[in-house]
């Protein structure tokens, strides 16, 4: 039987798909490196060449979503208007995790079994992303005359409380509480930036209901 040998990073991305999947459906708890193996059919020595433990397979997993919306949030920044508010904007709303994501893959993410996965996924985004958004609230500072002191803590306090409330798998809401959170949100982030009222809501062009 002839022995199939393929390259580094496609099986890399082969472990990483097949894990990813594994660590969806099963849990990550339950998943087990074996699990890994069985499915993509290769040696547990195979499986640590490329990584030392599921742990490590779980954070290459994590990384390359982050990277795939951190990709999206910078294509739409290059796209949009210099206006810094309205690169803002374009920032926020492509940074949605269910664009990189079918339904059943978020459905499996908000298991209970995969509580920690889901975690440590908010985790890398507000790192990863405060300093992107930092760097346009800055810029406003400078062109705009925004008064913030502090852009990547303001940034980093923004996306904790935007992806944890908006995220359907921590807090369930009807399209009407969904929309009032939104809107505070927004008027939230105006306060925090020194901007004039309802500068950002502009942006969506959606009428926002008040409290």
């Amino acid at each position: 039987m002839t022995r199939i040998v393929k390259d580094y990073d496609e099986r890399r991305k082969e472990i990483l798909d097949a894990a990813e999947t594994l660590f969806h459906t099963k849990g990550f708890e339950a998943c087990t490196i074996n699990d890994i193996l069985k499915a993509v059919g290769i040696a547990k020595g195979t499986f640590y060449h490329y990584f030392s433990s599921k742990e490590e397979a779980m954070d290459a997993v994590i990384s390359g979503n982050v990277d795939q919306v951190i990709s999206q949030v910078q294509h739409a920044i290059a796209h949009a208007p210099t206006v810094p508010a309205e690169k803002l904007m374009h920032a926020f709303l492509a940074m949605r995790v269910d664009e990189t994501a079918d339904s059943h893959q978020l459905d499996d993410l908000h298991k209970p079994a995969n509580a920690l996965l889901h975690q440590k996924t908010l985790q890398q985004l507000i790192h990863s992303l405060a300093p992107i958004l930092a760097a346009i609230v800055q810029e406003g500072n400078q062109q705009a005359g925004w008064q913030c002191a502090y852009p990547l803590p303001c940034m980093q306090i923004f996306l904790a409380a935007a992806l944890s409330l908006t995220d359907e798998g921590i807090f369930e809401m009807d399209a009407d509480a969904q929309r009032l959170i939104m809107a505070a949100l927004i008027n939230t982030l105006e306060k925090m930036l020194g901007v004039s009222e309802n500068e950002f809501m502009k942006q969506f062009g959606t009428h926002w209901p008040t409290p």
